[in-house]
Order: C-alpha cells, then structure tokens, then sequence
C-alpha cells in the first residue's frame, strides 16, 4: 500500500469510529436530556459553562453555540474557577460541567463548590459513574467506546460527542424559544448569513450614484452619464418614474447596427419595461432576480418613482453572494 492510500485509509477509519459514535448518542438521550433543556429554558439566570483540557475548547464553542441562538452563556475554566473565577457563577445560573472521565482533580475540587452554592449542575460525561455524575443534578451521557486515536488516548471521539450533545441542547432551546431568523439576524449583524437577512436594497442603492437620463437625450450624452456614473447602465425617466433602461450592452448593440449616431436619443436605444425592485425589498431578493434573469444591474424604486441603482458587484461586495 503507498502512502497516499495508507492515508486515506486512515482519514476514513477515524471518520467512520467518530460516525459511530455520535450515531449511538441518540441511544444515550434520556428524561436527564430533557429534563436538562427545560431547565436551562426556565432559569432566570445563564448557562456557565466549565471543563479543562480539550473539554474546555468544546465548552467555549458550545458557550458560542448557544450565545449566538438566544441563550445567553459564559465559560469559566476549570482550573481557574478554582482560584477567583468561580465568582463569575450568580445565584440563578445554571452549571454545565464538561468531563469525558469526570475523575479529573479540577473537577473533585470545584463540583463540591458549585454544589455548596446550590446552583443546579449539569454533567456532560461519557461516565455515568464518576464522581462529577453522582454529583450532578443531570447527566448528559456523552460515551463512546474508543477514541479515534489508534493508542485510544488522543481526544478525538469523545469531544466530537462532547460537541454534539453541546449542539443539541443550542437547538432544543432555540425551538422552544421560537428563535427565528429575524432574531438570528439581530445576533449575526456583521456576518454574510445575518445581512441577508436584514440588508435592504436601499442599504445598497443609496450609497451609489442615480444615473438617469430622459427620453430625448441624445446618445452622445448617454454614454457619457453611464461612462460618469460607473455602474454600466442609466435609467430612461420621465416626469421621475423608470420608462426604459440602457445598458452598456444597448450601446454595443446599437454600434453594430449604425455607422452614425448623431441623430439617435435615449428612446430608441433603449430597453422598455426594465426589471426593477422596491428599495425596501430585501438584497437577498434583489440577488434572486438578477440570477433568474441573467442581469447585473436592477433600477431601484421608491413609491412608484426612480431611486437609483443596485449592482451585482454591491452583492458580491457585501456578502450576500
């Protein structure tokens, strides 16, 4: 076998033990699991998230899973809990406690001090005899049979599990919450996902130029206000409503056909019934007509009167595409 095989062999042996594994959780799930997700919904306090070594990695995505879906979260290590942090824990705060043996030296000290300040504690561990697990209030039972590690040491099984139960607790919560996408947007406002759902196109229209020009300009001076305004099309207006759009395509088209254009003006060069959208329409919708008509600029609206222009390139630039 050449190395290459070997490698693959050995990508696709830790992918099906790590599949197992998370297949099995759901043979895991008990009243603990939904006893626990009923808890966190009901509590007037947050989510105080704990664990040391690789744990604590898991915790902190897990702490950003569930802040980013509407429960508020917090990670506090293990080891530093112990030595100042474990007054980041108030009186309705619910304890999630990460621990794949739940035996660990961190764990013996701090459990017992969680315990003593009659928070509620929830264990996730893949051991449902440890000490954290006879002391918690729930248990999470996060076991796997064998790491992905060939020395069955590593990491790897167990904190995909970990990450898993982690997930599914994010997501029972925001189903009972009913989070819906106007909230996701509100936790999301810097990312591609929340901007589509909340970027209008007049977000985009009003920070480029208007090129407009009327039914007898002449074609002279239509290349010039689409030269100037550099969106590669100038909206054909009368008394300010969208009676025909011209597009750098028009004006290839019309050198093909003429040798002089002295005498042409906008009107006869021009595109009739432009597609066009309201600047308070979505830019994710504004994106779906562009791709289902093959175009790249959209005339903008603004109660039945021109508002300017939105590009494919303002898309792009955002995100959205």
């Amino acid at each position: 076998m050449n190395i290459k095989d070997s490698i693959l062999n050995t990508a696709k042996k830790t992918i099906a033990i790590e599949q197992n594994a998370i297949a099995n959780l759901s043979n895991l799930l008990d009243d603990d699991f939904a006893n626990a997700v009923e808890l966190i919904y009901n509590s007037k306090g947050r989510v105080i998230i704990t664990g040391i070594g690789k744990s604590a990695i898991i915790a902190n995505k897990i702490v950003a899973t569930l802040n980013s879906t509407g429960t508020p979260a917090v990670f506090m290590h293990a080891a530093d809990a112990i030595h100042g942090d474990l007054g980041l824990i108030l009186d309705d705060d619910v304890v999630i406690c990460i621990s794949k043996s739940g035996n660990t030296p961190e764990i013996k000290v701090l459990v017992p001090l969680i315990k003593n300040a009659k928070n509620k504690m929830i264990a996730i561990t893949g051991n449902n005899t440890s000490f954290l697990a006879q002391q918690a209030d729930y248990i999470l039972n996060a076991y796997v049979e064998q790491e992905a590690c060939p020395n069955n040491l590593a990491p790897t099984t167990s904190t995909t599990a970990q990450l898993v139960i982690g997930d599914a607790l994010a997501i029972c919560l925001l189903e009972l919450r009913g989070f819906s996408s106007k909230d996701f947007a509100k936790y999301h406002p810097g990312g591609a996902l929340g901007k589509r759902l909340y970027l209008r196109v007049s977000d985009l229209s009003s920070v480029n130029q208007k090129p407009q020009v009327t039914l007898n300009t002449n074609v002279k001076e239509v290349i010039v206000e689409i030269s100037e305004k550099m969106l590669g099309v100038t909206a054909v207006v009368e008394d300010h409503k969208i009676v025909g759009i011209i597009t750098d395509g028009d004006l290839r088209r019309m050198l093909t056909k003429t040798d002089s254009f002295s005498g042409l003006t906008a009107k006869d060069i021009m595109s009739s019934n432009p597609k066009r959208i309201d600047e308070n329409a979505m830019a994710v919708d504004a994106m779906e007509v562009m791709e289902e008509h093959g175009i790249s600029q959209l005339l903008v609206e603004h109660k039945g009167k021109y508002a300017g222009v939105v590009h494919l390139h303002d898309l792009i630039k955002e995100g959205i595409i």
